[in-house]
């Protein structure tokens, strides 16, 4: 039986669609059954991840363990979270269940170690990068990750914010110009830290395409090589069964 994909999604709907449409871009595909099975759960009830680590808001991680359990119920294999804040949590989810559960911040870390990037500006929630959780890990390889200062940090919150509440041209008006400040200052790597930043600075990427480091495409590229694995070792498995009957 084929492996099934989870998705821990809602935080917010917009970036678990942007998800699930990737995971199909990624999908060599020639018929609707060579698609990757993936059960989604997307229940935006979720407490604000950065209301909670900033301002001691209700905390998310019990509606997160609810959606995770829907999907340990629904015998998913394999976990992804399209969400990076909600990585902050993730040593926690991955303690309630025995399934595999890739990280977005690992596989976007992985993608700078191993390109020989030096040094990188990460666009994030101010809860993503409060945490540091890219700063820290990226550290350890030597890697140096500008974060922006106060004022611009602002900016990216509120341009964040923005798409989520409906208005996308808003949302590309208040952080382009960041983005552009900083290429002329000479920096030309991008880590969209954020799962609704590669929806917001798409126009940017795709002018730009090795600009940018996309947490979301990480995770999924990461997720379909798991798979692809994954199956070839149960088809493998069932062949030697095959045999030995």
């Amino acid at each position: 039986m084929k492996k099934i994909i989870g998705m821990l999604g809602g935080m917010g709907p917009g970036a678990t669609a942007d998800a699930f449409s990737k995971l199909i871009a990624n999908t060599h595909a020639k018929k609707d059954q060579d698609h990757i099975p993936i059960i989604i759960v997307s229940i935006p009830d979720i407490p604000d991840r950065t209301e909670n680590i900033i301002h001691q808001g209700l905390s998310p991680l019990p509606a997160m363990i609810d959606s995770l359990k829907l999907l340990e119920n629904a015998g998913v294999s394999c976990i992804i979270m399209p969400c990076n804040t909600a990585h902050y949590w993730y040593e926690d989810l991955k303690k309630i269940v025995n399934i595999h559960f890739i990280s977005i911040i690992d596989a976007a870390c992985n993608k700078i170690i191993n390109s020989g990037i030096k040094k990188v500006a990460l666009l994030a929630t101010s809860a993503t990068i409060y945490t540091k959780l890219y700063q820290e890990k990226l550290r350890n390889y030597g890697i140096e990750c500008f974060v922006p200062d106060e004022v611009n940090q602002y900016k990216v919150m509120q341009s964040i914010i923005s798409y989520k509440s409906g208005d996308l041209e808003l949302a590309k008006e208040l952080i382009f110009p960041y983005v552009n400040q900083l290429k002329s200052l000479g920096m030309n790597k991008f880590i969209m830290g954020c799962t609704e930043l590669p929806i917001i600075l798409n126009e940017l990427s795709i002018k730009s395409p090795d600009d940018f480091i996309d947490a979301t495409e990480e995770l999924i590229k990461e997720t379909v090589i798991w798979y692809n694995l994954t199956n070839i070792v149960n088809e493998t498995e069932d062949n030697k069964l095959s045999s030995a009957l």
